[in-house]
């Protein structure tokens, strides 16, 4: 069992053979190419997979969780590592919980920070959107789901596992005890089916908006170019970890 701080009431628990687990969560997600170069953004052991490059934004409501129920917001890149490997670096991550939190941080390494975050449901549209501090728009999220996304595409661009990546760092303290690391870890997906069997997965016209860029939460770097799809559905989810690929 992998468990946070303090030791007799730790902030988190989770089970290193089943990780964290999800169910009934919804999310939407928007896939584009990158504007301009993500080289500065990405560390040593992975390359954007492509050119130009690709990378997504991820946000979504988990009703349940093994770390808790929260909104999470996720700006990903594509990237390829050194074996061979396609998955999704996180430069920046937002979460609703301070146990979801600690828990990416400590053990995945994930930039994870506290904002307010939401995924609403209104009329024949889907909004999801990112505040830090809350009334400061960062990032609006709008789409409309009314047709099915296709499997193929689907299978690319979220695999069945999707591979995850993020720098974990511990600052040394007067030169003792730090460490810099990237963590392979993965996101095992299990989307909803409908009576038929056939998955739940929704795709529609959309747009993304940096609302009001901030130098503190420089979500905005990761600059749209062309929205390729925007989807909507739900799922149960099981996150865990693959292995450390690097010390710096």
């Amino acid at each position: 069992m992998l468990k946070g701080i303090p030791h007799d009431s730790p902030l988190y628990e989770v089970d290193e053979d089943r990780g964290i687990e999800y169910r009934n969560c919804d999310a939407i997600v928007g896939f584009f190419t990158i504007k301009g170069d993500v080289s500065d953004l990405l560390p040593e052991g992975l390359k954007a997979y492509s050119k130009p490059a690709q990378g997504g934004i991820w946000i979504s409501h988990y009703s349940f969780s093994t770390v808790g129920e929260y909104h999470e917001y996720l700006t990903v890149i594509q990237v390829e590592d050194e074996q061979g490997d396609m998955g999704y670096y996180i430069p920046y991550i937002y979460v609703t919980n301070d146990s979801a939190l600690a828990a990416g941080r400590e053990l995945a390494g994930a930039p994870k920070k506290l904002a307010n975050i939401g995924l609403v449901k209104e009329l024949d549209v889907v909004m999801g959107y990112l505040e830090r501090p809350t009334g400061k728009r960062l990032v609006t999220f709008v789409m409309k789901p009314n047709t099915r996304a296709l499997g193929g595409m689907i299978d690319f661009v979220l695999p069945k596992p999707t591979y995850l990546y993020s720098v974990r760092h511990l600052p040394p303290i007067k030169g003792k005890g730090g460490v810099t690391q990237l963590v392979k870890w993965y996101a095992d997906i299990d989307f909803h089916v409908d009576p038929k069997g056939e998955r739940a997965i929704f795709m529609g016209p959309g747009n993304i908006t940096y609302d009001s860029p901030s130098v503190i939460d420089p979500v905005h770097k990761v600059e749209i170019d062309t929205l390729m799809t925007a989807l909507y559905f739900q799922f149960d989810m099981k996150l865990g970890f693959v292995d450390i690929l690097r010390e710096y």
